[in-house]
């Protein structure tokens, strides 16, 4: 008999070589019609392999992340059996799960494919899972794979073959498909009952610009027909919050060609937007005790040599800008936190100056695949609310905290109220993916948990997201529609204070390291005014509102009084227009609200007698007549807020 550990600590003995399913089984046939694989010793398998030993098991279903995981990556496998059987002969690179379904990269050869073909493919994966095919799983030695796949003229399997370990490489089937696969998969087909082919796209195999492009169909999948209606739903409402949809419409940001692609060029609109957010931050960090910092957008190589950077990430950046001097070279800056150590260095410092605390909005640069980039959330050019600490070793939990503190301001004040934070720790499997030695790692990644158990955060470990230098605490957030975004990040760090050799000196008069907190509660105003677009979708808080309000003279006769009218009110920090278009003012006011302008002052012959304006806030709300003053004290009221 085998002990077999559930998540409420309930102990069940089962003969040996029982499976999840079997274990689901014995407590309900509801539950077990649910099961979609199990959580084995904190690894995701198959509900139907067997448990030889002692284990702690997790039944999963459609309500867990790792269950719906499990479910498209079969669904993957779905899509892959519909497509050889609908287009004989083609070739196959990865369909792994994502976060919002599936998708399968498809080497079609010479035929042609579109989203066109999408219905014919959605109806055969529906006939394919109705037939309820179960998944089989089945060990195969290197040398029997590679046979398999060079018999079936797959090179792209074969690929993948060759960097796995003989012993350990294993094939699913499910009907006529075999697949290259580690798995886990879903009981069977059946539980798959609705199914949309979402996109398609070009990807490079294995990322490389250099090797083939196929084809990568993406796709989404539910356990229940209404889910998928909702889904489509929440796509439409999606669409209509795109950033980059919002961010035309409301002239924000625009990308050129000639300038390049993944760099943004930021419009009046959104220079303010920008502007406001930066002002924003730069009050509270004042406040917090940081001093602001300017770093140049080029460093010496030598520079990212010595932080570790240009090893990690030095293949993947721009290349290196050439000197007239022989031998010199430099780079795009890809990083502010080697800078900043640099500036630490300026003088001697003591055990009374620290904590120190440099804050900059520092643009950097990042060799991005064209494939990847996406708006403002996946660019080349990006400009972080960057910020590093140097402490001492007792001071770094409190500045930890005090951190947390500032990050959940910016999220309060920005109506982010749904998030968790990451704790993101190294992968004790794969530690030469990071730099450091084991007593700095524990010392950084006790801080860490410690400071958010204290603030009372909710979090949850995930293991190998740590940054190549320390551990890190990152804030996921849900928007206004559910979806997940890695916003805020704070960072401790041991190693780069040991790359630059940083010191102070103690109360012992002896020469000690300083501990360095990286933290950017932003992230990057790129891709944060990105999330912020879609989650207020272009509606943004008064104060951040680039224009706050809108004059809509009633014809060209009240221009003048608009014109006194906007100067008193821009007095008194807040900002506004005029439109003064030959246009009627019902159309004025449609326009102003497409342009998602907070509030609209409207000024005809009634106004000019009484000394009024007629108020309109955006969403067709009618907030009748009020003098100028009565109008000013309600936004600035509103401002305060």
């Amino acid at each position: 008999m085998i002990n077999i550990t559930l998540p409420d600590g309930s102990v069940r003995q089962y003969e040996k070589g029982t499976t999840a399913m079997q274990v689901a089984q014995s407590i309900s046939e509801g539950l077990a019609r649910n099961v979609l694989g199990a959580e084995v010793n904190g690894e995701v398998w198959d509900a139907s392999r067997a448990i030889e030993e002692d284990a702690s098991v997790k039944l999963l279903t459609w309500n867990d992340d790792k269950g719906k995981s499990t479910f498209w990556h079969s669904s993957a496998h779905l899509l892959a059996e519909a497509l050889e059987a609908l287009y004989p002969g083609i070739k196959f690179g990865i369909g792994p799960a994502i976060e919002t379904g599936f998708y399968y990269d498809v080497d079609f050869g010479d035929r042609e494919f579109s989203s066109d073909d999408f219905k014919q493919i959605e109806d055969k994966m529906l006939e394919l899972a109705k037939q309820k095919e179960t998944f089989e799983r089945k060990p195969v030695s290197k040398a029997d794979a590679l046979a398999y796949f060079t018999e079936k003229g797959d090179e792209y399997k074969l690929d993948l073959i060759k960097d796995l370990e003989d012993g350990k490489i294993t094939f699913y089937t499910q009907g006529n498909f075999t697949d290259l696969c580690r798995g886990p998969h879903i009981p069977h087909t059946g539980v798959i009952k609705a199914i949309k082919l979402t996109n398609v796209a070009g990807a490079y195999w294995r990322g490389d610009e250099t090797r083939k492009q196929l084809t990568r169909i993406y796709g989404v999948s539910f356990p229940k027909a209404s889910e998928l209606t909702e889904y489509l739903k929440f796509i439409e409402e999606a669409k209509k919050r795109d950033h980059r949809k919002l961010g035309k419409e409301l002239e924000l940001f625009a990308f050129s060609e000639k300038v390049g692609a993944g760099l943004p060029l930021w419009l009046p609109k959104g220079a303010t937007l920008r502007q406001k957010l930066q002002e924003f931050l730069q009050r509270a960090q004042v406040k917090a005790g940081y001093e602001p910092v300017v770093t140049p957008h080029i460093g010496h190589k030598q520079l990212y040599i010595t932080s570790g950077h240009y090893e990690k990430y030095g293949e993947d950046s721009f290349q290196p800008i050439q000197t007239p001097v022989e031998g010199e070279e430099f780079f795009l800056k890809p990083m502010n936190c080697p800078h900043h150590c640099e500036i630490y260095k300026t003088k001697p410092r003591s055990y009374k100056d620290l904590p120190v605390r440099f804050a900059e909005f520092g643009t950097v640069y990042r060799y991005e695949q064209s494939g990847e980039l996406h708006g403002l959330t996946r660019v080349r050019g990006f400009t972080q609310d960057d910020a590093h600490l140097f402490c001492r070793p007792d001071q770094v939990k409190e500045e930890f905290k005090k951190v947390i503190d500032l990050t959940l301001y910016v999220f309060n004040a920005l109506g982010f109220e749904d998030y968790t934070a990451q704790v993101s720790l190294r992968d004790p499997e794969n530690k030469t993916k990071y730099i450091g030695t084991d007593e700095n790692w524990n010392l950084a990644e006790t801080a860490i948990m410690e400071a958010a158990s204290e603030k009372g955060l909710s979090t949850v470990v995930e293991y190998g997201e740590a940054a190549f230098y320390g551990p890190k605490l990152d804030f996921m957030v849900k928007d206004a529609l559910g979806r997940k975004w890695q916003l805020g990040t704070i960072q401790v760090d041991y190693n780069l204070p040991e790359r630059f050799e940083l010191e102070y000196t103690g109360s012992d008069n002896q020469k000690h390291r300083p501990v360095m907190i990286h933290r950017a509660p932003f992230g990057s105003l790129e891709r944060f005014i990105a999330v912020l677009i879609e989650h207020c979708g272009g509606q943004f808080p008064l104060w951040l509102a680039p224009e706050q309000f809108i004059i809509l003279p009633v014809s060209e006769k009240y221009e003048e009084t608009a014109k006194t009218l906007l100067d008193s009110l821009n007095n008194s920090d807040i900002c506004g227009l005029i439109d003064v278009r030959d246009e009627k003012v019902g159309r004025k006011i449609r326009d102003a609200e497409v342009k998602k302008i907070p509030y609209m002052l409207i000024v005809g012959e009634k106004e000019v007698e009484n000394g009024t304006v007629s108020v309109r806030k955006h969403g067709s709300v009618d907030l009748g007549s009020m003098s100028p003053q009565a109008f000013k004290e309600l936004l600035i009221k509103e401002i305060t807020v």
